[in-house]
């Protein structure tokens, strides 16, 4: 840890020895704001003033965190902690500090005007950090990243990348095959992934890979037994994942148009708190299907949301496009606004509100057996 020596008179004229107390001896309610990085944190400390009064670094580690909690204590009560990096090089210290009983509030990086006007270091962003807590411009709840939701999200990882790394090998697959010579192209031609990748691992290449022939086969063999080997991880996690889903959210998957994966991106997105988003809206925001005003004098308008978790976007955008092929009640809601001469487009985005509007009642609600949001949707429908 490094700091101050203790006693040294801060630019604004409190020393840090004294700066846990007032005038009359009563503890300061302060404010900290840490900047994280991957090997050290660097805190701050604000007094209700906004006066600096003192940062240092600290390790990111177990030891780490418990000497930063100790000198965040010794200034006095601490009304919050502003946290760059919630949902990476600073989470375990958000999960320390939040089982120490302290408020966590998240903290997005200063802007490129903002560096550009104060500069950039690591106690500017620590302070930084505090003084947008203690302002009120930073009030994001960080995700407690401490129950079931969190074991999905890291399994959904490995589970994205096995299906990133499958794709790959079937498309280098096919490739290969393509400029395959004659003899191994015309066994393997036109054939199903299925296929194409079980015979691909049975082919017997040879010792001599000189020849195009034998190397050829030999690459082929590779990677038929690579996918071969990720379908079998894909399967396992499949089963772990839908178990796990099931037991965070059984109500989620009785959703129209939920399944699993849908299911688990959604639960990723909101959390194991998914009662910090406070409202459906808020939530609408995060998965990016809320509307932007973009009015301007007369003209009153909206624009497309770009923003937001995209991947949630998607896992609703899923869902739409189930509904409006298998669900009585959104195509005939497709049918009534296709009239009203509204695009396909404009339709699926209406439905995304109206679906996130549903699951985030579902997520917040203890009643598995009806939601408002359902019964809003049906009403819209």
């Amino acid at each position: 840890m490094s700091a101050r020596p203790a006693g040294a008179c801060h630019p604004n004229g409190i020393s840090d020895k004294a700066a846990g107390t007032s005038m009359t001896d009563q503890p300061l309610d302060v404010t900290a704001g840490v900047d994280t990085h991957g090997h050290t944190h660097h805190a701050a400390i604000i007094d209700p003033l906004g006066r600096h009064l003192a940062d240092a670094e600290f390790d990111a580690t177990g030891p780490g965190y418990h000497q930063l909690l100790t000198w965040l204590e010794s200034f006095g009560t601490v009304a919050a902690v502003g946290v760059e990096g919630t949902g990476a090089y600073g989470a375990e210290l958000a999960r320390h500090l939040a089982r120490a009983g302290l408020t966590v509030v998240e903290v997005d990086r200063p802007d490129r005007k903002m560096r550009r006007m104060k500069g950039k270091s690591d106690p500017i962003d620590a302070y930084a950090a505090a003084t947008a807590v203690a302002s009120g411009r930073a009030t994001g709840t960080p995700k407690t990243r401490d129950g079931i939701v969190e074991a999905i999200r890291a399994l959904r990882v490995v589970r994205r990348s096995a299906v990133k790394a499958r794709t790959q090998a079937i498309n280098q697959t096919r490739q290969l095959v393509v400029t395959a010579p004659e003899q191994v192209r015309a066994a393997l031609c036109d054939l199903p992934v299925k296929e194409l990748t079980a015979r691909c691992a049975r082919l017997r290449p040879g010792t001599d890979l000189t020849d195009p022939v034998p190397a050829v086969k030999f690459a082929l063999r590779r990677l038929g037994k690579r996918v071969g080997a990720l379908d079998e991880e894909l399967q396992e996690l499949d089963v772990r994942l839908k178990a796990l889903t099931r037991q965070a959210a059984p109500e989620l998957l009785e959703v129209k148009g939920v399944g699993p994966d849908v299911a688990g991106q959604l639960l990723a997105t909101c959390g194991d708190n998914p009662d910090r988003l406070g409202s459906e809206a808020a939530f609408a925001h995060l998965c990016g299907v809320a509307p932007i005003p973009a009015s301007s004098g007369r003209r009153d308008r909206h624009r497309l949301n770009r923003g937001g978790d995209r991947a949630a976007n998607h896992a609703l955008h899923t869902i739409v496009l189930s509904r409006m092929r298998w669900d009585e009640r959104t195509r005939a809601y497709v049918e009534r606004r296709t009239g009203q001469g509204l695009a396909t487009k404009d339709i699926m985005r209406c439905l995304k509100r109206y679906v996130a509007r549903e699951v985030f009642q579902v997520l917040n609600s203890k009643n598995t057996t009806k939601s408002r949001g359902r019964d809003d949707f049906a009403e819209a429908a």
